[in-house]
């Protein structure tokens, strides 16, 4: 935790922030439409992982707060998942009215890109340990 300081526990705390909105938003969408919520989106594994979000998400959360190891891999695993689906399910969209779709997926991109941009160091942070690069060289005894 030296290099990063008290940066891992702000930064877990946009983990949890932000898949505890990303559950929101899953359960406001089944809430809403059932479990014909993504009917809409062309690939059934893309409508089965919207839906398996509404587990998912909070089970990111439940491990960052009692395991925070395993819940950053968890939320690096989820978000490339999510990111994939979200990109895969809008793509036509995207490229026809970009100016009109990705505003809209501008939060979920955000995340996604800080969620994974920051996996690697939270997790040496939270092991207690520095990148091998950073460490001093050891001296051969006399």
């Amino acid at each position: 935790m030296r290099r990063w300081g008290s940066a891992a526990g702000w930064c877990r705390a946009v983990y949890v922030a932000g898949f505890a909105e990303g559950t929101a938003a899953h359960v406001v969408d089944l809430v809403r439409g059932g479990l014909d919520a993504y009917e809409s989106f062309p690939y059934a594994p893309v409508r089965a992982l919207f839906l398996a979000l509404v587990v998912l998400d909070p089970l990111v959360v439940l491990l960052l707060l009692r395991a925070p190891v395993a819940g950053v891999a968890a939320g690096a695993l989820v978000m490339t998942l999510d990111l994939a689906a979200n990109l895969t399910a809008n793509a036509a969209d995207i490229a026809a009215t970009p100016a009109r779709t990705l505003p809209g997926m501008t939060p979920l991109l955000l995340f996604g890109a800080f969620v994974l941009a920051t996996a690697r160091p939270l997790t040496r942070s939270l092991r207690g340990r520095t990148p091998a690069r950073a460490l001093p060289e050891a001296k051969p005894a006399p």
